[in-house]
């Protein structure tokens, strides 16, 4: 085939003229040189007169030419406005100083030449003076009268405002662009002014010509061909643009004159001839189409491709291939349609060849335009489009060949391409087709087959590139189903089965259901075991079948709910035949909706769901089993399952079961639909996306009731605590309802590691031993109502602030021992003790007192019995503790703001306590205390019951959430131990159980304290160690009657005055009781005091600082004075007393410092000082005598 032609060969013409004696010279040939390397022009701007807008050329290529001889331009065949120059040229070379030979010879010339190019149309001129760089004259003044060339010629000729005259001072030597700038602007300013006027000129042309459309003697021909000259025109100048829309509007007229039926200036719609099926469609040289026009004897289809043919080259000008192949196509399609209509006079298949070897020349033709672009991206992805329709198109003719000479099937999707009636084999016309390759293709089947593959996999490989996935699939299945027409079922199977994965996305359900039915038949037809592939097969053309409801189902059964009907049977067969479970995700064959509560069973453990299935199927489906999986806090799961036998198609209702579940919100996560081994399983929790949508999808919320007499476990500290011994936790496990067989139960936590092997029965099975399997601890035979504890030993967890604790237990029961139980609850047990304690240690002499601060750690209220502190169980010789507390101290009630305090003395006759004591603290909580009134209130209403178990959890639920709901009773219980309970919503569904409640509250408001307290209490016993000091110091300030008066006798009744000195003694007695020296009477320690300076109120005169050496058990006087400031109850002054660092004892590389305590004596006494009184008598002389 033919390379692609190129745009159109004429340039721009430039007439170059100059005296005789210069074109003969060498100069001459040295200046259209030099002058020809400035070209082509760049970045002209051309703005026409009948639009708005500014044309832009880039390039525009100029021939420089001899001056012609007028050539007539009176002629019936139209001529470009580019044959004939459009800027005429006149070169003159001499000095500028020449002025005299300007006179005699060169201005004649110029006379000469400018007569006869001002005697042309639409031409410009321009006079040229070149001069030698050297000689340029500076500009003449006022006193200069000669003149020079240039102004001669300026005032000769350019007589318009129009600048027509350049001076270039140019030599060969000295050759460069900036000298040519101002001809090259001159240049440029002419040929746009000559092309505009001749443009102008040549579309008045046009109009006249079109707007005598009506009047006899018009010709279209030659219409055509007048304003093709102005497009070629456009075209020679690079406004390709503007020259394809004169092909545009040709177009347009030309469909008007076929609208009118006027085709007198054509020939025949087709004469059809040798090659005219086979030859390029974008081939200009094929055939000599001006010619055709301008004697009027063109046919139709001749005219059209021609116009096609041009339109198409001046948009590959501009690199617009994608618009070619999508002009082609429609063309191709539209005018198909006409031909159709004089079939029976064209030799057999022509158009079918006739497009086929177009579409194919179109692709090659738009390639080999491509090669001087360069397309990428979304240009590129659409040019591959558009080639891959072309191909497609071409694919297209081959189905209707093939189906005409029976190489392909009369049926889809051969068969969509083809017309009803076929193409006629027999035609009045004697000549044939004359491509090759389909005369080939009709004879011999495989060539044809050759043929097909080839074209097809041309156009999916484009579409692939494109991106359009969607087309190039369905010419997938096309080459599958000629592979099943050719008998390659295993071929045409294995891509059937392929192409509704891609399909799906696409939400091409039709196509997808289809090719899956053909996959299905396929599979049928080369008999292959209906496996785990197949029944994958069956599970994708149902969900095709109801994404649309069966409406657009493409399928070649006539009864569609039969074949469902089979299909389903069928599947339900091989699954029952599957080795293990075969798991299918998210199939939309059923729906499933649940009831947000979940019912209790009442009779036994585990609770009922409600759902409502819709199977979306026509027929019944053959399901064995339904189930849901519910997820809690804390990965808690229940599964609610039920068995069915079969599920109509439409809705149905059922009632799923689950044996055991803890109360709580649950979340739909998963269901599940079995049919044999077939698993249908759907996700309704999904994982959360990382771009939120728009639409959030709710998730189903379950509300599970708590069942008060199902099997349940609680865990909690131990009622004894002792800080030091192993950490051990307290599992309660309540049997509810059930007569247990059998129970096992595991805890789990995280970091946390649990030794069953070392747990025990609590309480009253202390003594019988614990049952451990396989790390889990095994209850055997318990009655119903019971209640079974034990501890559990575990590792460490100070670094933790609670656990977080999976308890599991599977149990069985009496009523249905085959049943096998699973409940799974999650419980937070706090790590930190309820209560802290702080100490603070007093020293006095050989007396300790301790005062131990109890406070609560949480927000919850703790009742305190009682707090002993205790020698361990052997005693200690000589050491004696007492309380201050009196005996009948009742229960103390520990608040998150009020805190308790407790007072201890302890007497060592040895000296300091080397043991560490023990603090017992007997406590419980406050809400376990009044649990426990509850409970043992509601055992008193139901003693007469006939059913207490019925009632009584019920009761004591319904009591303490009241309490819980409202803290009002809480001041009112601490003081009298009544407890008011709010009001409570009546059970309407039990009367019985409304008129005990109300029982309950009445007894309740009439609890009061019991003295001495009883219920359960809890016990902590914390270790105590008793702290060492060295030095026990006890400073007095006493106030002496005389400075004389000894220290012992009693001050005299002398009252005490402001501003007088008042004697006293400062003594200080040490004791080495309480520290490593007790007993060592040669022990010294050296000592500082200081008294301490109160400024507001005494003065402090005497030793009031000094140092001493301390004795054990001995006294230090020392004598001061104090001075009161002002008068009232003044308290005496405090006195520090401090250690000094011993010599020769080193601790950590220092001097050693020894613990010291001291306390004042005085320090809770008060002195009175009265305001000094008297009287005194003044002279105040009433005038003097100077004289």
């Amino acid at each position: 085939m033919a390379n692609a032609q190129a745009g159109s060969s004429q340039r721009v013409l430039v007439s170059f003229s100059a005296a005789p004696t210069t074109v003969s010279s060498t100069k001459w040939q040295q200046v259209q040189t030099a002058l020809r390397a400035q070209l082509p022009l760049r970045n002209i701007h051309w703005k026409p007169s009948s639009h708005t807008s500014i044309r832009t050329i880039q390039e525009l290529e100029v021939d420089l030419v001899p001056l012609d001889t007028p050539r007539d331009e009176h002629t019936q065949i139209p001529v470009t406005i580019l044959e004939k120059p459009l800027l005429n040229i006149y070169v003159v070379v001499c000095l500028n100083t020449d002025v005299e030979g300007y006179r005699t010879t060169v201005k004649k010339q110029i006379k000469d030449w400018h007569s006869d190019v001002t005697g042309r149309r639409n031409q410009e001129w321009l006079i040229v003076h070149i001069i030698r760089p050297d000689t340029r004259t500076p500009a003449a003044n006022f006193f200069q009268l000669k003149g020079s060339v240039l102004e001669k010629i300026r005032a000769d000729f350019n007589t318009e405002k129009r600048e027509r005259c350049v001076q270039v001072a140019w030599s060969p030597e000295t050759d460069a662009p900036a000298v040519w700038a101002e001809l090259i602007n001159k240049i440029k300013d002419g040929v746009l002014s000559a092309f505009d006027l001749s443009v102008a000129q040549k579309g008045e042309e046009v109009r006249r010509s079109e707007s005598q459309r009506q009047m006899p003697g018009w010709n279209f021909c030659t219409f055509f061909i007048l304003k093709e000259s102005l497009a070629s025109s456009f075209e020679g100048v690079t406004l390709f643009e503007d020259a394809y829309g004169q092909y545009d509007e040709l177009e347009t007229s030309f469909y008007h004159v076929l609208k009118e039926k006027n085709l007198s200036w054509f020939g025949t719609l087709i004469t059809p001839t040798s090659g005219d099926d086979s030859s390029p469609l974008l081939s200009i040289t094929r055939k000599a189409y001006r010619d055709l026009i301008l004697v009027n004897t063109i046919s139709v289809f001749d005219f059209r491709i021609y116009l096609l043919s041009r339109q198409c080259e001046l948009l590959a000008q501009r690199g617009r291939t994608s618009e070619i192949c999508r002009k082609a196509a429609a063309f191709l399609s539209a005018f198909s349609r006409r031909l159709r209509d004089v079939e029976a006079t064209l030799p057999p298949f022509f158009i079918e060849s006739w497009i086929y070897s177009s579409a194919l020349s179109v692709v090659e033709y738009c390639d080999n335009w491509a090669e001087g672009f360069s397309i990428t991206g979304s240009k590129l992805n659409s040019f591959n489009a558009a080639k891959g329709e072309l191909l497609d198109l071409a694919r297209t003719q081959l189905d209707i060949i093939g189906v005409a000479v029976g190489h392909l099937p009369q049926r889809p999707p051969f068969s969509s391409s083809c017309t009803p009636s076929g193409p006629p084999l027999k035609t009045t016309s004697d000549l044939t087709i004359s491509n090759n390759e389909l005369l080939k293709a009709v004879d011999d089947a495989e060539a044809f087959y050759k043929l097909y593959v080839d074209t097809t996999n041309r156009a999916i490989e484009m579409y692939t590139k494109a991106g359009r996935r969607k087309f190039a699939l369905r010419l997938h299945g096309g080459l599958a189903a000629l592979d099943l027409h050719r008998g390659e079922y295993k071929t045409a199977l294995s891509v059937y089965m392929s192409l509704p994965a891609h399909y799906a996305p696409h939400m091409w359900t039709s196509l997808e259901a289809f090719m899956l039915s053909k996959a299905l038949d396929t599979h049928a037809n080369f008999q292959q075991e209906k496996d785990t592939e197949w029944i994958h097969i069956v599970l994708s053309f149902l969900k095709s079948y109801i994404d649309n409801m069966g409406l657009e189902l493409l399928m070649h059964e006539d009864d569609k709910l039969e074949y469902v009907s089979k299909l389903v049977e069928s599947l339900h067969q091989a699954a029952t035949k599957l080795d293990a479970d075969l798991a299918h995700p998210n199939h939309p064959v059923v729906s499933m909706q649940v009831s947000q509560n979940v019912q209790i069973a009442e009779t036994k453990d585990g609770c009922f769901l409600d759902a409502t299935i819709q199977n979306k199927l026509p027929c019944a489906l053959p399901a064995n089993e339904i189930s849901v999986v519910l997820v809690g806090r804390d990965s808690e799961r229940c599964i609610f399952s039920t068995s069915v036998r079969g599920l109509p198609s439409g809705k149905t209702n059922i009632i799923l079961f689950c044996a055991a579940v803890s109360a709580g919100k649950y979340v739909l996560e998963s269901s599940e639909l079995r049919l044999a081994k077939l698993c249908l399983q759907w996700q309704h929790r999904k994982p959360p996306p990382k771009i939120p949508p728009i639409n959030k999808e709710t998730p189903t919320l379950v509300h599970v009731p708590r069942d008060l007499l199902a099997l349940d476990v609680t865990i909690s500290q131990p009622n004894k605590i002792e800080l030091g011994e192993a950490p051990t936790l307290l599992v309660a496990v309540s049997t509810g309802r059930n007569q247990i067989v059998q129970a096992i139960v595991k805890l789990a936590s995280s970091g946390v590691t649990f030794r069953p092997n070392d747990a025990y029965y609590s309480g009253d099975k202390q003594s019988e031993p614990l049952k451990v399997v396989d790390k889990a601890i095994v209850l055997e035979d318990i009655p119903a109502h019971t209640v079974v504890t034990f501890m559990i030993p575990h590792s460490d967890t100070s670094a933790f602030q609670a656990m977080k604790i999976v308890t599991e237990i599977d149990y069985t029961t009496v009523p249905e021992p085959s049943l096998s139980r699973t409940m799974r609850t999650t419980r937070v047990v706090l790590t930190a003790l309820p209560i802290s304690v702080n100490v603070e240690d007093f020293f006095r002499g050989s007396r300790l007192f301790s005062k131990f601060t109890i406070s609560t750690t949480s927000h919850q209220h703790v009742r305190i019995r009682a707090a002993h502190l205790m020698t361990q169980e052997e005693g200690l010789d000589g050491v004696k503790i007492s309380s201050t507390t009196t005996k009948n101290r009742g229960v103390v009630t520990v608040t998150p703001v009020q805190p308790a305090n407790f007072l201890f003395h302890i007497d060592s006759i040895h000296g300091p306590v080397r043991e560490p004591l023990n603090l017992l603290v007997r406590y419980r909580m406050l809400r376990e205390e009044v649990e426990s009134v509850v409970e043992e209130i509601v055992d008193q209403v139901l003693l007469d019951s006939p059913s207490p178990h019925e009632h009584r959890a019920t009761l004591i639920n319904k009591l303490v959430e009241a309490l819980e709901n409202d803290a009002t009773w809480v001041d009112l219980y601490g003081i009298t131990g009544e407890l008011r309970v709010p009001s409570t919503p009546k059970d309407e569904a039990n009367e019985e159980t409304t008129k005990f409640l109300e029982k309950a509250k009445q007894l309740l408001t009439q609890h009061k304290h019991p003295n001495p307290p009883e219920g359960k209490w809890r016990e902590i016993k914390i270790p105590v160690d008793v702290p060492y000091m060295n030095i026990v110091a006890s400073a007095c300030v006493r106030v002496l009657a005389t400075p004389f008066s000894d220290a012992s006798t009693k001050p005299s009744s002398l009252p005490l005055y402001a501003g007088q000195p008042i004697s006293a003694t400062l003594s200080i007695h040490t004791s080495f009781h309480w520290g490593s020296s007790v007993g060592d009477k040669e022990r010294r320690y050296m000592l500082r005091y200081d008294v301490e300076e109160m400024v507001r109120d005494w003065l402090v005169s005497g030793p009031k600082r000094g140092d001493f050496a301390a004795a054990d058990g001995e006294t230090n006087v020392v004598p001061i004075t104090l001075i009161a400031l002002h008068h009232g109850e003044l308290a005496l002054p405090k006195v520090t007393v401090t250690a000094l660092p011993m010599a020769g004892e080193l601790t950590m590389g220092s001097m050693a410092i020894p613990s010291i305590e001291t306390f004042q004596v005085h320090g809770a006494e008060t002195v009175l000082v009265l305001p000094r009184g008297g009287r005194s008598t003044f002279v105040v002389s009433m005038g003097s005598n100077y004289n």
